[in-house]
């Protein structure tokens, strides 16, 4: 039977370009099953859901609820549960966790703060493994449990630590994906060898490019130009370069000019183009034909750094 998977790999869809976009994300460790919207169609309280989605409208921060891998019996009731807060920019990526005994407390929060990379003394500095957080979400697509389950269990079986199920990443086509924190770079079509890789890289401040969609703190044409500039100038280390902005560009398709600067001083204008893909495919199993925006970087050049 095809799936929405099969076809996206089968017609070679680039992966770049496609990761969420938030500089901030707040993680809810919820157990049990998920609805097709999780906020408000798990066993968390759907007026507490609602709230958070409300709360983190337009301030850059992202809600998601998380679970260990495994089982997921149909039971209610959490005494305690892990929040984990991270920040995702270069050169400010944080990570914090807290143990809480009700998702209301986290109300409270400052949501603007937040996506400004300001946690205002929530939790404390994480000091475990990399976070790598595998869409399993079967009732958004079917693709995420058929593909996301066994990678996140897999994951977790050979010792992986840092290893959850999240609700929804974007991106069905390319499952299994997920998400690794603190630095927010996504990943798609990944297998559990790469996946042990890329968190290694993290372990020691470094980005692995191959099969990533992107890093959540950018918009997408940022994405694809960030991506693009690593590859050219062979640099894989997570704090070396910034999307200063992203321009766009009038024409018949939709174009940007997006500039990078790196730590050292160097800086780089990349050109981006969105473009239809094609044939049609499914975006998400079930769906009806489609032709979705791939971002296409036609050019990446080196410029001279501004004087002073």
């Amino acid at each position: 039977m095809s799936t929405c998977t099969t076809a996206s790999r089968d017609l070679d869809e680039p992966l770049a370009g496609t990761a969420a976009t938030a500089r901030t994300w707040l993680l809810i460790e919820q157990p049990g099953p998920w609805g097709a919207k999780a906020l408000t169609s798990s066993h968390l309280d759907p007026e507490v859901g609602r709230a958070l989605e409300a709360a983190a409208d337009g301030t850059g921060v992202r809600v998601a609820l998380v679970r260990r891998p495994g089982r997921h019996a149909d039971r209610h009731g959490q005494p305690r549960r892990q929040v984990y807060i991270a920040h995702t920019a270069p050169g400010g990526a944080w990570l914090r966790g807290a143990t809480i005994t009700s998702p209301d407390e986290l109300l409270t929060l400052d949501f603007a703060a937040l996506g400004a990379g300001v946690h205002g003394g929530f939790g404390t500095p994480h000091e475990g493994a990399p976070l790598a957080l595998v869409c399993t979400n079967g009732k958004r697509d079917r693709c995420c449990a058929v593909l996301g389950r066994p990678l996140a269990s897999e994951l977790a079986l050979s010792g992986e630590e840092g290893v959850w199920e999240v609700t929804h990443l974007g991106g069905h086509r390319f499952s299994p994906t997920l998400l690794v924190l603190p630095y927010g770079y996504a990943y798609g079509r990944s297998t559990a060898a790469e996946v042990k890789e890329i968190l290694e890289a993290v372990r020691t401040g470094r980005v692995v490019t191959e099969g990533c969609r992107g890093s959540s703190a950018w918009d997408r044409p940022g994405q694809a130009a960030e991506l693009a500039v690593r590859r050219a100038a062979h640099e894989d280390a997570a704090d070396a370069l910034t999307v200063v902005h992203t321009r766009t560009v009038e024409g018949d398709a939709p174009r940007w000019e997006v500039a990078l600067a790196h730590v050292d001083g160097r800086r780089w204008q990349a050109t981006v183009v969105q473009e239809a893909s094609a044939p049609p495919r499914p975006e998400s199993c079930g769906a009806a034909l489609g032709s979705p925006a791939r971002m296409d970087v036609v050019a990446v050049r080196e410029v001279p750094a501004p004087l002073g």
